[in-house]
């Protein structure tokens, strides 16, 4: 990004701007204009007022002085009215400093900056010290109800003086920019500029924030005093909305009460001009990025790792975890502030994944950095010559955030291979190779597993057997490895030694003697998603 000092040259207002903006201040009405100032009106909200949208006139540094050598060309008289009586406000009446770049940093200091150009600076700076490498940005703007309800006001003020005056014709309050809408208009360029790149739909958000802490009564006072409290679903206020916390909802309920006032406009419940206020809002800069996924499978090599981190009575359970493994490796790269690990289900901590690993995706929140497909690929190798091998991944990537839905959709369907050490009561005999081998597609019955009963609810679930093979043991009699094919949620313990008769039919019961699993691998989770290319 270009250095702040580099780019943040202020904007004047002269030349050809100074010459288009003569034009089109000229096509005001000079006696609306004077009657703005006069109630306190900055005047970058005249110039939105009557509609006037290009950017620089909101960019420059503008003051009714500015306006009074325009306006003032008409007549002696009127010069005198504009130069001898209106100054700009400490706080405009309507957008209370939000487009006078005056506002409260930390609802304590009052700030004021002489143009959009040194908001800029200041946004840019933040960006900087956080650290993102950004080649967009997305511009959000919050402002407080007070100020949709101030604009409402002041065009219904000016609709009654002047709806006689050949001007007014035909002028409606869509014409106006919106406060919200003027605040982009005067960052935008600036910020292009500063940061290298455009504005656009992206992932890293620049969130300005301004409450007012009047915002919520002013709102409630207009409710009530229209409609006396009547239930109308408009004269409730959720404590959320009074310092202007959820500005969308706040400003829908501003929106629909002036929708009533508008078919009403003699109500009395609107104070005609407004009044000035000394309060300016409250400015927070907010810079993130939007999560960002990197996935893949991973296989667990030990017996002694948990999936996630597993802590009871501030015990740790296993040696480690395969969340914190990843994580600790993947959260650096990106330089985000944290993280949430996602798993196509799960394996107990005594259980190894292997073969093709299990889908996981690795959810970074507020990266500062989005990594490269050959930084991704470095990661992989790094990951996988760990000194402890207990974790492997395997096809690591930046994936969107689709790949969460198609994760969990296919976590419902998919199947699952095991191979499980089992032990019988009895010698194994070649009859019971061919009965295992010969059951596809068998369903069973299983109860919760007394094992997590204090954790699930009692419930009973039907789950598929699709195939099994036993594999002998060289030098033994009564040890085999079962291979088998399951669907997702089979508690493979409980179908082996059958839980007490919980698991019906199971390896035990099959067999027609006692059953015991030594040992289980998962040796395959068949899913689409995150497969090695």
């Amino acid at each position: 990004m270009p250095s702040d000092t580099e780019e943040a040259s202020q904007p004047t207002v002269n030349g050809d701007n100074v010459r288009a903006l003569c034009d089109v201040v000229r096509e005001l009405p000079i006696s609306a204009v004077i009657d703005l100032l006069s109630i306190g009106v900055c005047t970058r909200c005249i110039l939105r007022l009557f509609g006037i949208r290009e950017h620089v006139y909101y960019r420059s540094s503008l003051s009714p002085s500015m306006l009074s050598s325009v306006l003032g060309d008409s007549t002696c008289s009127e010069k005198h009215m504009v130069d001898g009586n209106f100054r700009e406000p400490v706080v405009c009446s309507i957008c209370l400093g939000i487009l006078q770049f005056t506002y409260y940093e930390d609802k304590k200091l009052v700030t004021e900056k002489e143009s959009a150009n040194e908001l800029a600076v200041s946004i840019s700076s933040l960006i900087r010290q956080q650290g993102f490498e950004i080649d967009s940005f997305s511009l959000e703007v919050s402002i407080p109800p007070i100020v949709l309800e101030n604009d409402h006001t002041v065009w219904l003020y000016m609709k009654r003086k002047y709806e006689s005056e050949l001007w007014f014709q035909g002028k409606s309050i869509s014409e106006c920019i919106s406060a919200k809408d003027a605040l982009k208009i005067s960052l935008m360029e600036s910020l292009e500029t500063m940061l290298g790149c455009k504005s656009n739909i992206s992932a890293f958000r620049i969130r300005l924030t301004n409450t007012h802490c009047i915002s919520s009564k002013t709102v409630e006072n207009s409710v009530e005093g229209c409609h006396g409290g009547a239930g109308n679903g408009l004269n409730t206020i959720d404590d959320d909305i009074k310092c202007s916390g959820l500005p969308i909802e706040a400003g829908a309920v501003v929106e629909r009460s002036f929708v009533s006032l508008q078919a009403n406009e003699s109500s009395e419940c609107l104070k005609l001009p407004i009044g000035q206020s000394n309060e300016p809002c409250c400015l927070e800069f907010l810079c993130y990025r939007t999560q960002i996924y990197v996935g893949g499978r991973y296989l667990k090599y030990s017996r002694n790792v948990s999936q996630t981190c597993w802590i009871i009575d501030d015990e740790r359970m296993g040696e480690a975890s395969v969340e914190e493994i990843l994580g600790s490796n993947i959260l650096p790269l990106c330089r985000g502030d944290n993280y949430k690990f996602h798993a196509a289900g799960r394996e107990d901590i005594d259980v190894r994944m292997l073969g093709s690993g299990r889908p996981f995706l690795l959810e970074i929140q507020n990266a500062r950095y989005i990594p490269s497909e050959e930084s991704v690929n470095f990661l992989e190798t790094k990951i996988n010559n760990l000194e402890k091998k207990l974790v492997g991944v395997k096809n690591l990537k930046l994936v969107g955030s689709q790949s969460w839905e198609l994760m969990r959709e296919g976590e419902a369907e998919k199947q699952k291979q095991y191979t499980a050490l089992v032990w019988i009561s009895r010698p194994l005999k070649d009859e019971d190779l061919q009965s295992i081998s010969s059951l596809e597609d068998m369903h069973i019955l299983q109860r919760t597993p007394i094992r997590v009963l204090h954790r699930r609810s009692p419930l009973e679930r039907e789950k598929i057997i699709h195939w099994m093979r036993i594999e002998r043991i060289v030098g033994s009699s009564q040890y085999f490895l079962l291979h088998l094919c399951t669907q997702a949620g089979t508690y493979i313990k409980e179908f082996i030694h059958g839980d007490l008769g919980r698991t019906q039919p199971s390896i035990g019961s099959i067999l027609t003697c006692r059953a015991e699993i030594l040992r289980l691998d998962v040796t395959d989770v068949k899913m689409e998603c995150f497969l090695t290319e």
